[in-house]
């Protein structure tokens, strides 16, 4: 299996998660680790699952992420399974009503990221997920690393033993 994890990242909390996730892949498949800036279109060849994640900026994700996110064609993730990722503050937790609003009526990135990615072709494998920091520059609440690994883990189908993997003799 082969795996990508995408990431943008302002202030080192969403690479966190993005490592977390790739490691978590690695035990896995084959996965890489890039950032916008390094994800050519050549990247995506081949691909099992694809996982993409910014934090959420503006109700978005990064002006980086979009920009790849509409450079995708149409058709580029036909048949790859596809989840998207952000980091963002727990709007349950905030103090005011009114920001508590503002911020579930806005939306967070990883939704965005996850239309962008099936109007490319993605089969979702995972809902949306958000990792919550504490502040605007972090850092990542605790046990946000664990649980992205956790939820990782479950992106990619549970092997057949009673089929040999590819490759396998």
């Amino acid at each position: 299996m082969k795996a990508l994890v995408v990431y943008d990242s302002v202030f080192g909390n969403t690479q966190k998660i993005a490592e977390a996730i790739a490691a978590s892949l690695g035990a896995r498949a084959e996965t890489s680790l890039l950032r916008p800036s390094e994800a050519d279109l050549s990247r995506f060849a081949g691909l099992d699952l694809l996982v993409v994640g910014s934090p959420t900026r503006g109700f978005r994700p990064t002006e980086a992420m979009a920009d790849l996110l509409k450079s995708l064609p149409a058709k580029l993730l036909k048949g790859v399974r596809v989840a998207a990722f952000d980091t963002r503050f727990n709007a349950d937790e905030m103090d005011s009503g009114v920001a508590r609003f503002v911020v579930r009526t806005g939306g967070f990135a990883a939704k965005r990221i996850a239309d962008r990615l099936k109007r490319a072709g993605g089969l979702a494998a995972a809902p949306p997920e958000g990792f919550f920091v504490k502040d605007t520059e972090g850092p990542l609440k605790p046990g946000e690393l664990e649980r992205a690994a956790s939820w990782a883990g479950s992106l990619l189908p549970i092997p057949d033993p009673s089929k040999p993997e590819e490759g396998a003799s």
